[in-house]
């Protein structure tokens, strides 16, 4: 069981020497403030956002929308209490949140008969709040978890909680990324310690080279479903191992292989400190699979062989690829997979042949461990993340099963829509069509209703979400520059189409294919009574020299003349700045080096609010683009080379831009609105938000890979640990 919202705790600010504590405690008109701070629901509750921002505007923005460190510095407490618009708002929130922990539509209802789906990932982006994601892999499971619990699938994820997080990116004035790592506390964040029914807090352990690392347990709740964080940074552990978990994704392989160890069989030990016997397994990239590992030695523990519990195993298993990345497949050579897990196959009732070859892969420099491998030899439900990714993937791992490609099939990734629906959106959308759209976003006729709202009122609400971002945009760009010490740029223009561009700069996601042809870009900035601007933001991996080069280039243009102050990059990229250009960005802007986007969810997101993607037919677009909803870069096609390809959809792109896109944009009736540019947005809304929902991904991994696999794991009589 998890700890009852304990009180807000003490903030401490060191200045000097001396440490002020704050305590406050709070109202009895607002004791369920807690609770509620500690329910990651309000993530996607426009009105709780608005209470907690109502209590203290200016500590909501300075803390990253963190609801604990504000309840525990806010001095606002005793007079928000007594202000009766306050406490309405108050009421009608808990009213809410107390209806949705209750039940209200859920199509898969938790009825006791049986256990939950068990997802794992090496990160989640649930909030801004609780940086422990790097991007869109992270993103994609923390929507997959608030999805699960607003359609009642019963599920419970397991990942790392890492004490710094991924990193805070800083560009100083050449343009240069430059990481910080920041500690947080985890007693003000929206965790809780996990304890067993003595009230004690649980400890679980992994074995490491000569050595036992503990490890401690939190949990996040997210609505109706619960997130188990795995924890080194404690006093049992050495120095150095209490910073295992310290950073996601850093560190080299050693780091790395000990960071999976933890999340696959430290997770499945957490499960069993807290209770959990889950049905179905569930790996969202191969990070987790040495859970497969720790279930067989469960298995063999309890008198199977090794060859039937990898069955039992594989059976009750689930993998998700999200790469066709060779780079983003871990492996580890012999010499180090070894060092880690000598002790691996007598635990497993094997030898070392027979472990070694469920990862076994050769590479052009040597044989490796490979954990996409071991995934999908210890899965019997395997899935890529669109249509063409799957075609991909076959081609990469199908040759594991006998040249039977059919074992991947595909499921195409898809966004929470309250989660980055804007609020003023929403609004206008319940005017239209009711507030039964909201029970069943993944159907598409329930979009119909788009097609009735008019042009002008769909316009009113995106210019009003289009300056909101401006705003955000020139005072994130202010701090920005002055701490660089360069002086400010014009403020941006609210008339101008403008482009957002914001994801992982990984290479083959060309955020600089834009520049091309600078001089051209000049132009289409500056055209005559229709300028352009373009709006980008992104980290670069600490080790990714490349990927920081294209930060550099893209910052070296955006203090050209010419272009500056209308193409411009944001540093520290997060789900706050995501969440603000996909609601009020014109068109979004994404040109990977095709086919190697497995989906990609930035343009699903922007869509749903209204801006057409701009894309290379690559991951999800290929599937949604239906040459009405959008523009397309380049063509489906291979090329002799990428340079060829690159040259090719860099002209596409510009023209694209110069002949239709700002063209459409500009052109306007008499009542001053695009008419035009209105229906092309429509069109992405009606066409995308249905079909690339969370709501509609997650019903389909319960109805075609968990709820087919449950009851395969072995019953609760012969399970062991």
């Amino acid at each position: 069981m998890a700890d009852e919202p304990p009180k807000i705790p003490p903030v401490r600010e060191s200045r000097g020497e001396a440490v002020t504590v704050m305590r406050h405690d709070i109202p009895g008109e607002l004791s369920r403030l807690p609770e509620l701070a500690y329910n990651l629901w309000w993530t996607w509750s426009p009105e709780a956002q608005e209470l907690f921002r109502r209590l203290d505007p200016g500590l909501w923005e300075s803390t990253d929308h963190n609801p604990i460190r504000l309840l525990a510095q806010t001095d606002r407490l005793r007079a928000a209490a007594s202000d009766p618009g306050f406490a309405a708002l108050y009421e009608r929130v808990m009213r809410d949140f107390g209806a949705y922990l209750e039940g209200g539509e859920r199509p898969f209802r938790e009825d006791g008969s049986r256990d939950p789906v068990a997802y794992f990932s090496m990160e989640f982006g649930l909030h801004e709040s609780l940086p422990i994601y790097s991007g869109g892999l992270g993103v994609l499971a923390g929507d997959h978890l608030k999805s699960a619990s607003d359609l009642g699938v019963p599920l419970v994820g397991v990942g790392v909680l890492y004490a710094q997080g991924y990193f805070r990116q800083r560009l100083n004035a050449e343009g240069r990324q430059e990481e910080a790592y920041e500690s947080f506390e985890p007693g003000l964040r929206p965790l809780r310690l996990v304890r067993n029914g003595a009230g004690e807090e649980i400890r679980v352990s992994v074995e490491l080279p000569g050595r036992e690392l503990r490890l401690k347990v939190w949990e996040v709740r997210v609505g109706r479903v619960r997130l188990l964080l795995l924890d080194a940074d404690i006093p049992e552990n050495r120095e150095e191992d209490r910073r295992l978990t310290a950073r996601l994704y850093g560190g080299g392989e050693r780091v790395r292989l000990a960071q999976e160890l933890i999340l696959g069989v430290g997770g499945v030990r957490a499960l069993r400190a807290a209770g959990l016997h889950p049905d179905v397994y569930h790996m969202n990239e191969g990070h987790a699979a040495f859970l497969g590992l720790e279930r067989i030695r469960e298995l063999v523990a309890g008198g199977r062989s090794f060859e039937e519990a990898r069955e039992l195993v594989a059976e009750s298993s689930v993998f998700t690829t999200h790469t066709p990345v060779p780079a983003g497949h871990d492996r580890f050579s012999p010499e180090l997979f070894w060092e880690f897990m000598g002790g691996w196959p007598r635990a497993l009732g094997t030898d070392r042949e027979g472990l070694w070859n469920l990862g076994h892969r050769e590479e052009e420099w040597g044989p490796t461990f490979n954990m996409t491998v071991l995934a999908l030899r210890l899965s019997r439900a395997r899935n890529a993340v669109s249509e063409l990714h799957g075609e991909v993937t076959r081609g990469m791992w199908g040759n594991l099963f006998s040249g039977n490609g059919s074992t991947i099939t595909h499921i195409t990734n898809g966004v929470h829509t309250w989660s980055w629906l804007a609020g003023e959106l929403g609004e206008l959308f319940d005017e239209y069509a009711g507030p039964a759209w909201r029970e069943r976003v993944e159907d598409p006729a329930v979009w119909e209703f788009v097609r009735e709202i008019p042009a002008g009122e769909l316009w009113r609400v995106h210019l009003k979400l289009k300056e909101r971002m401006l705003r955000f945009v020139e005072e994130r760009l202010r701090a920005q520059r002055e701490r660089a010490g360069l002086p400010p740029l014009p403020a941006f223009d609210p008339e101008a189409l403008t482009l957002g561009f914001a994801r992982r700069f990984a290479t083959y996601k060309r955020a600089t294919l834009i520049l091309s042809d600078i001089e051209r870009l000049k132009r289409i900035v500056h055209g005559p009574g229709r300028p352009v601007q373009f709006v980008f933001a992104g980290k670069a991996h600490p080790a990714d020299e490349p990927g920081k080069e294209f930060i550099r280039a893209l910052y070296r243009a955006s203090e050209e003349e010419g272009l500056a102050g209308r193409f411009v990059i944001l540093e520290d990229y997060d789900m706050n700045i995501a969440r603000h250009l996909v609601q009020g960005s014109d068109v979004w802007l994404n040109n990977p080096r095709r086919p190697l986007e497995a989906s990609g969810t930035s343009g699903q997101k922007a869509a749903l609010n209204g801006a057409p993607n701009f894309s290379v037919l690559d991951g999800w677009w290929c599937e949604a683009y239906d040459g009405e909803n959008g523009w397309a870069i380049g063509e489906e096609r291979k090329y002799a080379s990428p340079e060829e390809q690159d040259a090719a959809d860099a002209d596409s792109l510009y023209r694209t831009l110069e002949e239709e896109i700002v063209p459409l944009y500009y052109r306007r009736e008499g009542s001053g609105v695009p008419e035009g540019w209105v229906a092309v947005m429509k069109r992405a809304v009606k066409t995308v938000a249905p079909a690339f929902s969370t709501q509609r991904m997650v019903r389909e991994y319960a109805e075609r890979l968990y709820f087919p696999r449950a009851g395969t794991s072995p019953g609760r009589s012969r399970r062991e640990g």
